[in-house]
């Protein structure tokens, strides 16, 4: 079918989205959505329900379809292909002790460099161990094992397809290698139990999965991270940090990593190249509950921060709310200290959130910079990006030009890019933007001297209640 128009599709954990795009410009012409269930555990056929709900009457004189899903989820089907369990998502933390026993087992080094990443609860591997440890009757049952996305698109194929995946999607299982782009099965059997089910073969990203029975070319589809990357045209240098309910930093790179600390996950991107990517637990969060705190709405609360001076005359907030993944300290709680009479004010405490969050993700870019990424700009997404606070204090405690792109749904956007690549068979996505030309916010040297400031008390202060140090920045 040939065609100017194409449909990105973001099957998220809250919900499904759709975005149909005129596959030469990009431009957004219609938009579905659809709710998903809640919980950490979903019947595949919720999505499938949600994904028809969301395209009602959205297809007509569309060319080709892509599917950004998320991560890890692990879907489990039988010789029939009929799903043996609901679906275990990333959030599903029942698998914790599951990645803590796979990785003590075969040793940090040794996952890091087979798989560019170290077993998380949020990973599918240690989610299959759980399965094979306390569902083991199920388990046996288990002939495939997909991805949230590979299902969808396996679906959209129709009877008798055959499952397939990316390398970007696959590189959050546990049991792939981007470095090598080639499967481990040894690591899927010794997490299953010596079981070894298939798995989706994986294809090129402007390769087509196939054809809807209606004709409509279906692409390979990605994870949500690597559609938002195809979304937001990152190149080198480029490194999107992301504030939703969780924090995510990652950019594009042209070699793998292997981060042995667990901070970096060595994803692999949607285009051929790698994804190094680290996570926070507390993001927008943060400026919900203490604007909560201060008894305030988010715009009071904005005001209020940002009447104070940087480095928050004096406070230190350390916000561990929910505790927190970099540094990795999942029972710690959150600590506010430097208090006198002087400076407890909500203008320092709001301020002092803010540097807070926005200190945790720095970290997070640090870690990036460790495993060799260059960082010559941020491009800050996600709903806590739309807070005129942290607009603000972002160059400032980040010290590298920070560039605010359009509101979009860019994981829906990044996947209707990816189809509109399959569409035209070409050997380089289209270029639908020009690489978000709205003027970057610039830190100034005072800017960088006084984030180097605020990041040097935040580890200080990390130092003293949580016994984890860091070195200090350069001046």
């Amino acid at each position: 079918m040939s065609s100017d128009l194409v449909a990105g599709i973001d099957s998220s954990t809250q919900s499904t989205k759709v975005v149909v795009c005129d596959a030469n410009t990009g431009e957004i012409v219609r938009t579905g959505r659809a709710s998903h269930p809640d919980g950490t555990e979903v019947a595949p056929a919720a999505w499938w329900d949600a994904f028809r709900e969301a395209t009602d009457s959205l297809l007509d004189g569309v060319g080709a379809i892509g599917i950004g899903g998320q991560q890890h989820g692990m879907v489990t089907l039988d010789e029939a292909g009929e799903v043996v369990r609901p679906a275990l998502l990333w959030n599903d933390t029942r698998s914790a002790k599951a990645a803590e026993d796979l990785g003590s087992e075969l040793g940090a080094e040794y996952w890091a460099k087979s798989v560019g990443s170290l077993p998380v609860a949020s990973f599918t591997v240690t989610k299959l161990r759980w399965m094979a440890e306390n569902e083991p009757e199920l388990a046996d049952r288990v002939a495939r094992v997909l991805l949230p996305h590979d299902w969808l698109t396996w679906r959209l194929l129709g009877d008798g397809a055959e499952p397939v995946t990316d390398r970007g999607d696959a590189s959050g299982t546990g049991y792939f290698s981007p470095a090598t782009g080639e499967y481990r099965q040894d690591l899927l059997a010794h997490a299953f139990g010596g079981r070894t089910p298939e798995l989706p073969r994986v294809i090129g990203p402007a390769e087509a999965a196939g054809h809807t029975p209606d004709g409509i070319l279906v692409s390979a589809g990605t994870g949500d991270n690597m559609a938002a990357a195809l979304g937001l045209e990152l190149v080198p240098g480029d490194v999107v940090v992301s504030l939703g309910t969780s924090g995510t930093v990652f950019g594009v790179s042209e070699t793998p990593s292997a981060d042995p600390s667990g901070i970096v996950a060595g994803f692999a991107d949607a285009t051929g190249r790698f994804l190094p990517l680290a996570c926070t637990l507390n993001a927008a969060r943060v400026l919900t509950a203490t604007s909560a705190m201060l008894g305030v709405e988010l715009a009071e609360f904005d005001k209020l921060a940002l009447a104070a001076t940087p480095g928050s005359g004096g406070p230190t907030f350390l916000p561990y709310l929910d505790g927190e993944r970099t540094p990795n300290l999942p029972d710690a709680k959150g600590t506010l200290s430097g208090l006198t009479r002087a400076n407890m004010t909500p203008e320092n405490l709001a301020r002092a959130a803010v540097e807070g969050m926005l200190c945790g993700l720095a970290a997070g870019l640090d870690a990036l910079r460790e495993q060799g990424l260059e960082v010559r700009r941020v491009l800050l997404i996600g709903g806590g990006a739309q807070s005129a606070a942290v607009r603000v204090v972002a160059p400032i405690v980040f010290g590298v030009p920070v560039v605010i792109p359009e509101v979009a749904e860019y994981v829906a956007v990044g996947a209707a890019r990816q189809a509109a690549w399959a569409l035209a068979s070409s050997t380089e996505p289209p270029r639908w933007q020009e690489q978000h030309g709205c003027t970057p916010l610039e830190p100034t040297e005072a800017d960088r001297a006084e984030g180097r400031r605020i990041q040097q008390r935040h580890l200080e202060a990390r130092e003293l209640g949580h016994g984890i140090s860091a070195k200090p920045k350069e001046d």
